[in-house]
């Protein structure tokens, strides 16, 4: 797909609420590199995005939550699991905007919130608790219904906000970043990328922006915290083509990009700890001072470290560990 300036602009216009303090610096790994084996290894720091103790959520909810998608919403309504990075930058926001928050949590803390569930309820959310995630999305349009009915004006955000216009914002961090990649002077012509995934926005967005960019010499590979892999190839690429096609106006193929969805590091399940991301929590800890979550950066970490173990870098590669944030769910 060749450059398409236009949309690039599009993009680039396109109003957002400004949260995020961008751009993430991208900064090269020495010591935890030479563990692996590699001078070549860099994390694209989105856990600095700022508002709310950052994380990917925030680049998403500057296009979700811009004022033209509120048009005088008196509440917002969303979902996730109890420790959701999303439910608690929306939480968050919220109580800066002064609107009401509820939010639709698919089971509940056994003993006192802490983490994420911890600060959505300091953020003065609404917690609605459902037994299973296929209610989570039936509960929010119930309790749209209601609120409607008593004469508010809720604006319901989708799971993750992992939207056609929710994507644009890793659509414009793929830009960010192979902009800081090309101001590097490392030699590499080929760089891989590795970002944790599960409702597809983040990576969706990412296959859009190297797209319009004909950036082929940028892999991307997602490591999916719960779906099976085939599902989320499927689902980000689909998700990026339509918002090219809806948003941006323009046409693009999404397999040009080179992009895989892998699953070998779910292990037991949605945010349950395996030995390969705990010990990836370690390495990023001890060797570069970073924090990883155990529901989806410690394994995509862990995704990351296998292959380096198993494939090492040639000499015109570089690897980037995009880290989508969510440290408070490690103290939980």
């Amino acid at each position: 797909m060749p450059y398409d300036p236009k949309a690039i602009r599009r993009l680039n216009d396109w109003p957002t609420v400004g949260l995020a303090n961008l751009p993430t610096p991208l900064i090269r790994l020495h010591r935890l590199g030479h563990v692996l084996g590699t001078e070549r290894l860099w994390v694209k720091m989105d856990a600095e995005t700022g508002f709310a103790l950052g994380g990917n959520k925030v680049r998403k909810l500057e296009y979700i939550l811009a004022p033209s998608e509120l048009k005088g919403a008196t509440c917002l309504i969303t979902s996730g699991g109890p420790q959701s990075n999303h439910c608690r930058v929306t939480a968050a926001f919220a109580a800066r905007e002064g609107l009401r928050c509820v939010l639709v949590i698919n089971s509940g803390p056994d003993r006192e919130p802490s983490g994420n569930a911890l600060l959505q309820r300091l953020f003065g959310a609404e917690i609605v608790i459902v037994e299973d995630r296929i209610e989570r999305v039936p509960k929010m349009t119930a309790v749209a219904d209601k609120l409607r009915a008593a004469g508010e004006a809720p604006l319901v955000i989708p799971i993750g906000a992992s939207t056609p216009l929710g994507s644009l914002a890793y659509a414009q961090a793929a830009i960010e970043l192979c902009d800081q990649l090309d101001r590097l002077d490392d030699g590499c012509s080929e760089t891989l990328v590795f970002s944790a995934s599960s409702s597809g926005g983040t990576l969706a967005g990412m296959i859009l922006g190297l797209t319009l960019l004909d950036r082929t010499d940028v892999q991307l590979t997602g490591v999916s915290a719960d779906a099976a892999a085939q599902h989320l190839d499927t689902g980000c690429r689909d998700l990026a083509e339509m918002a090219a096609a809806t948003i941006l106006k323009t046409q693009i193929d999404s397999s040009l990009v080179p992009f895989k969805s892998v699953d070998d590091q779910v292990g037991e399940g949605y945010g349950i700890p395996t030995t390969a991301s705990m010990e990836a929590t370690e390495l990023f800890g001890k060797y570069a001072g970073i924090v990883l979550d155990p529901t989806y950066t410690s394994k995509a970490a862990a995704s990351l470290i296998a292959h380096l173990r198993t494939h090492p870098l040639k000499h015109h590669q570089r690897a980037v560990f995009l880290h989508t944030g969510g440290a408070p769910g490690l103290l939980v």
